[in-house]
Formats: structure tokens, C-alpha cells, sequence
């Protein structure tokens, strides 16, 4: 048995309608799109919030107040007990991608306190919470924000 011997079940498929194509076939003459108007016609086609021509509810509807969530500030977040896995050296975005804390350089990451740190590791990150600044100046380390 091979791929070009296979057959779908009988009477799993069905043979499409052929519209258009004659009086008796059942779909002749304006093949099921009813008489004249857009829809008869071949290329009409309205989006779900077409209104008919009426002012859509998107625009009837007066926009009021402003979001901020084009504006805000998204964060890599690394927590000060995985700074642990760090040997020594500087802590910057390069040294966190190395070690699979992060995924990228290019988003700005942000440290967090939730944990310990024992090791006194210079750490530069784009913004820090103030309980990590705490526990990284506490191990005898030193926060650089850039």
C-alpha cells in the first residue's frame, strides 16, 4: 500500500454543485443568485459591517476617552534568582541571552527582586524594581541603569 492507491471512504464525498449550467441541472439561468441587484452581479461583495449605505455604527458611535496602550512600555522581566546561574563578569543583555534568561537584545529588560542573590554581580539593565536594586546592592554588587 503507497500514497497513490489511497481512496476516500464511499460516499464520503460529493460532487459540487454546477451552477450555471443549464435549466435542468436546477442552478441554470441566474444559478442561485436570485434576479438582479448587487449580489447578482460577479465581483460584489460586502464586508460583515456593511450597512446597506447607512452610516455604519462605527462612525454613528461619538469616540471619547484615550488609551494609553500605544504608549506603553513592554519589559524582558528577569528575576534576581536567575541572576545565580551567572558565573561572573558584567550582567547586560548579551550575558542574559547567553545564559536563556531572555530572548532578545532588543526589547529593554527589566530585573526583579523575587528571590536571593548571594553572588556580587555588576548588573545593567534598561529599568530595575526597587527590592532588586536592594538585594544586588545587599550581595555586594552594583546596579547600572542604562
Amino acid at each position: 500500500m503507497d500514497l497513490s492507491t489511497l481512496k476516500p471512504a464511499t460516499a464520503s464525498t460529493k460532487k459540487g454543485k454546477r451552477k450555471g449550467r443549464g435549466e435542468g441541472s436546477g442552478n441554470g439561468t441566474t444559478a442561485g443568485r436570485g434576479n438582479k441587484g448587487a449580489f447578482s452581479r460577479t465581483g460584489s461583495k460586502h464586508h460583515p459591517w456593511f450597512e446597506g449605505g447607512q452610516m455604519p455604527l462605527q462612525r454613528r458611535v461619538p469616540k471619547r476617552g484615550f488609551s494609553n496602550a500605544q504608549f506603553r512600555q513592554e519589559y524582558q522581566i528577569v528575576n534576581v534568582s536567575a541572576l545565580e546561574v551567572i558565573e561572573e563578569g558584567p550582567v547586560n543583555a548579551e550575558t542574559l541571552v547567553h545564559y536563556g534568561l531572555i530572548k532578545n537584545t532588543s526589547t529593554p529588560v527589566k530585573v526583579l527582586g523575587n528571590g536571593e542573590l548571594k553572588k556580587a554581580l555588576e548588573v545593567s539593565a534598561d529599568a530595575f524594581s526597587a527590592s532588586a536594586v536592594e538585594k544586588i546592592e545587599k550581595a555586594g554588587g552594583k546596579v547600572i541603569r542604562l
